[in-house]
């Protein structure tokens, strides 16, 4: 529970993220929203669009229905982006309240040219003027971007944080979802003809696409959007703390002590994650029309940038693929399921993959790794473990609190 608010202004914090069916019966209309999107796929000419969406919708449902029966009959990314924003709600205005920090050290250690400490984000002074509400957003599924929006106007929200959780910016998924944030307030508010070009100029697909964050200023409210954060520290510590434990995993557990010592325990036994059972990783990203890429989407660079900050802190033997592929384009190379065939060839018989792209769980992380490629794998003789996702871990939510609250500071709202 928070205290009295009245004498504070509210921040709001949109996550926004994909959506998922919330029941067997939703999968059919939530295909058909996921194929209407023409930043993903163009199906023909626009007005052909959503009839060919309904189609494809109709015909790939009963198979999609049967993948999520596999995973308890929905999608579980509401459950666990709801759990998100709680996390990250609180952690705001704790931060904000000034709760359980810690306080900095009484003299700080000099640095050259004076005292050190007055730029340190960790001891900051609480701003308890600030209050933060975090709302969802989702694009194919409920709460839809265009049902929230009038929620946050209504709540008397003025400034707002437009937060993705897509850590590398894709027009497919950031750029998507900003589109659509974008033509709901033009629909929903209407506003005039200057203020309706002056929003769309701001909303600049490629200046979302070459910068992290843009600030979006009409009559309505003040929006900032934060479009990726693909080597944020927090974020990278995040994935190094999984993928740790992941290969840790593979290690068989070391026979126990005999009395008066380590029995016949040698040096060799005590080994590290990965130095002896030739454990290789496999980033597996979501995939994209390779015409995306050709025409500068940062998504493939940004990707290679967060595996080279996380193997800086962890040498290991890696690989990048790409899955979820759908449409008849050419998608990215090498897809998941041929880079397991490939590394089956060459002799690799313990995998553990690491969901690069994806920040929650949901039909890509328990059907696709979980049990498709888990299955795939054992069936060319190799042992595949998949790394937990970042869903509420910790560190991962000192990350987006990080980000919010370094955004803020930024643009002057703290």
């Amino acid at each position: 529970m928070h205290g009295d608010t009245t004498d504070k202004e509210t921040i709001g914090v949109m996550l926004l993220n994909l959506g998922g069916p919330d029941s067997i019966q939703a999968v059919r209309l939530f295909l058909y929203n996921l194929f209407s999107d023409r930043q993903i796929i163009q199906l023909g000419p626009s007005f052909m669009q959503k009839p060919l969406a309904w189609l494809i919708a109709k015909f790939r449902s009963k198979k999609t229905e049967k993948f999520y029966s596999l995973i308890g009959g929905k999608s579980p990314i509401l459950d666990i982006t709801s759990a998100q924003a709680k996390a990250l709600e609180e952690a705001l205005n704790q931060k904000a309240e000034g709760r359980k920090q810690k306080p900095p050290p009484l003299f700080p250690p000099l640095a050259k040219g004076g005292i050190r400490g007055g730029k340190n984000s960790e001891f900051q002074t609480p701003n308890s003027k600030l209050f933060f509400k975090v709302y969802i957003g989702m694009r194919y599924w409920h709460p839809l971007i265009d049902d929230v929006i009038p929620v946050i106007f209504k709540d008397g929200i003025r400034k707002l944080i437009a937060l993705s959780l897509y850590p590398q910016y894709s027009i497919a998924t950031t750029g998507s979802s900003l589109a659509q944030f974008k033509e709901a307030m033009i629909r929903i508010y209407q506003p005039d003809r200057n203020e309706i070009s002056k929003i769309n100029s701001s909303f600049d697909p490629r200046e979302a696409r070459d910068k992290s964050s843009f600030t979006v200023h009409c009559s309505l409210f003040t929006v900032h959007c934060v479009t990726s954060w693909f080597k944020h520290p927090l974020y990278i510590d995040a994935l190094v703390d999984v993928i740790k434990k992941g290969l840790e995993s593979f290690n068989p557990p070391l026979p126990p002590f005999t009395k008066g010592g380590r029995g016949g325990i040698t040096h060799s036994a005590l080994r590290t994650p990965n130095s002896e059972l030739n454990v290789h990783v496999l980033f597996s990203a979501h995939s994209l029309p390779q015409s995306f890429i050709d025409e500068g989407d940062p998504y493939v660079h940004q990707t290679m940038e967060t595996i080279k900050e996380i193997n800086k802190r962890i040498p290991m033997k890696w690989h990048l693929s790409y899955q979820s592929k759908s449409g008849p384009v050419k998608w990215l190379e090498p897809s998941t399921d041929e880079k397991l065939k490939e590394l089956a060839r060459g002799g690799v018989t313990n995998i553990l993959v690491v969901p690069i792209s994806f920040v929650s769980d949901h039909i890509e992380t328990l059907y696709e790794i979980d049990i498709l490629y888990k299955d795939m794998a054992e069936k060319l003789g190799m042992n595949l473990k998949r790394t937990e996702s970042l869903n509420t871990h910790p560190t991962f939510i000192r990350a987006l609190e990080n980000i919010v609250m370094k955004n803020i500071k930024e643009i002057g709202w703290a």
